[in-house]
């Protein structure tokens, strides 16, 4: 796990939601568990600003660029979660890990679908995706996630723009 671990053990992270044109999100299953789906997310680097991380991470993930999406909203402040034990790892000459505390941005996608490309990454992120209900998700992601998804999405739905009636 890179990146900045803050004094309390959190990793900095941002989450990404991606709106296409109906006001649906991408849902991406994650590479080598078949029922691990989730948004896109990374972690911040040294240095680097939460919408620095989201451009790097958007493309690296989702193949997409900036100029692939508009930021329609992002949480005011920034949204925590604690690991299960289980996937606590020992520390190694570093601050141990022990959640991800995250800024979520809201995207809309302005290019075609065609644009997301999942192999683009040194490393992909997933393997699949889709398109799903904006609320979906908070039913569908791993439980540790559910409460940080819920505010999330909570928070940024005002921004979400209004379905088309040709949509």
């Amino acid at each position: 796990m890179t990146g900045i671990i803050d004094e309390q053990g959190y990793r900095l992270n941002v989450g990404i939601v991606i709106a296409g044109p109906d006001g649906r999100v991408f849902w991406g299953r994650r590479v080598g568990n078949r029922d691990a789906w989730q948004f896109p997310q990374g972690g911040m680097m040294p240095g680097e600003t939460p919408e620095e991380t989201l451009f790097r991470e958007l493309e690296e993930e989702v193949g997409l660029r900036q100029e692939h999406v508009s930021i329609l909203a992002h949480t005011e402040g920034w949204l925590t979660y604690r690991l299960p034990r289980r996937f606590l790892r020992p520390p190694r000459n570093r601050p141990r890990c022990i959640g991800q505390r995250q800024k979520w941005f809201l995207l809309r996608l302005n290019a075609a679908e065609a644009a997301i490309d999942l192999t683009l990454g040194p490393e992909p992120e997933f393997q699949d995706w889709r398109w799903v209900n904006y609320w979906y998700p908070i039913r569908k992601v791993v439980h540790f996630k559910r409460a940080v998804y819920a505010r999330a999405l909570r928070e940024l739905a005002p921004a979400l723009p209004k379905r088309s009636k040709h949509a």
